[in-house]
């Protein structure tokens, strides 16, 4: 239990926390996209223009991507429109995304224990579902991904898994140093 004193503190914390979070997801899902075959294969049944969102409400940090088209999604570094957003998975509370993202609680546990809403079809909640355990696996020591999704893939050498995380992380690394100095 957090002192009373500390509380705000601690808000602060995961707030920050949660939106640095976001902003890593949202770079490592572009570079997913540019490097794994079968991120590529799902993300290319989003239609086209396709925008998802996660937020905390009521005015958290939030993560948005887009799809491009041929299963490439794009980081959304700015404000989108609300009304373009085609799916949108909106923890209700900054604590409950926390869990979340701090890879204490899975995120179907999350939504079982009715910490967030879903807005938009289903089966592409699913889809982005799959797309987020799939990048969770590569970025992720396996002993965290295993905690984190809910079926770690089996078909995830180590190999393939060591290669693909640094292809991840250069890629973050590199939008990272490109959105902290644009030139």
């Amino acid at each position: 239990m957090i002192p009373s004193i500390l509380r705000p503190a601690a808000l602060i914390a995961r707030r920050q926390y949660v939106a640095t979070m976001f902003q890593v997801m949202g770079h490592a899902l572009e570079a997913i996209s540019r490097t794994d075959d079968k991120v590529r294969k799902e993300a290319r049944e989003l239609p086209l223009g396709f925008i998802f969102e996660m937020t905390v409400l009521p005015a958290g940090p939030s993560l948005r991507v887009k799809h491009l088209g041929d299963g490439e999604l794009a980081y959304l570094a700015g404000d989108v429109a609300p009304e373009t957003i085609n799916l949108s998975i909106r923890f209700k509370h900054i604590a409950h995304a926390f869990l979340v993202l701090s890879f204490q609680e899975q995120t179907a546990v999350a939504f079982a224990n009715d910490r967030m809403l879903v807005n938009g079809d289903i089966s592409y909640a699913v889809r982005m579902t799959r797309i987020l355990n799939r990048l969770e696996s590569f970025i992720l020591p396996k002993v965290i991904a295993s905690r984190a999704v809910k079926e770690y893939p089996v078909d995830l050498p180590l190999f393939e898994k060591l290669t693909g995380a640094l292809r991840i992380y250069r890629r973050v690394a590199l939008s990272l140093v490109k959105e902290l100095n644009p030139l």
